[in-house]
């Protein structure tokens, strides 16, 4: 089942860090593998180029900067019912990290891989 084209959803925003692991795999794949065997609309991952956690340890991706472990942020868009379902799979992975969920609206621009213009709506 895909989102609908407009219409309110659910965006599910992740956040960790780049050397966070899962049985010697990136969270961050885990992650995106697991939503995709859910059946979720989509998802993305964002490596973010600088950023504090919990431990209040800036981690940056400057040159001189000894830290690596950069802040790694994983979006996934879909309907309510559907994001409210795959939070049990991050209650398993996500041990030190955030979890945020935000009512957002999924508007389809025209231009966008959708029904040519004129078309009928779906």
């Amino acid at each position: 089942m895909t989102p609908p084209h407009t219409g309110p959803a659910l965006r599910l925003t992740v956040v960790v860090g780049e050397n966070d692991t899962w049985h010697h795999r990136p969270l961050s794949t885990e992650i995106v593998h697991r939503a995709h065997a859910a059946g979720l609309a989509g998802a993305s991952v964002f490596r973010g180029v600088e950023g504090f956690g919990g431990s209040s340890r800036i981690h940056t991706a400057r040159l001189l900067s000894l830290s690596e472990d950069l802040p790694v942020a994983v979006l996934i868009v879909d309907e309510e019912e559907r994001i409210r379902a795959f939070l049990p799979e991050l209650d398993e992975l996500v041990t030190d990290g955030l979890v945020v969920l935000d009512a957002c609206e999924v508007v389809r621009r025209p231009g966008s891989a959708g029904p040519p213009e004129g078309a009928p709506a779906e």
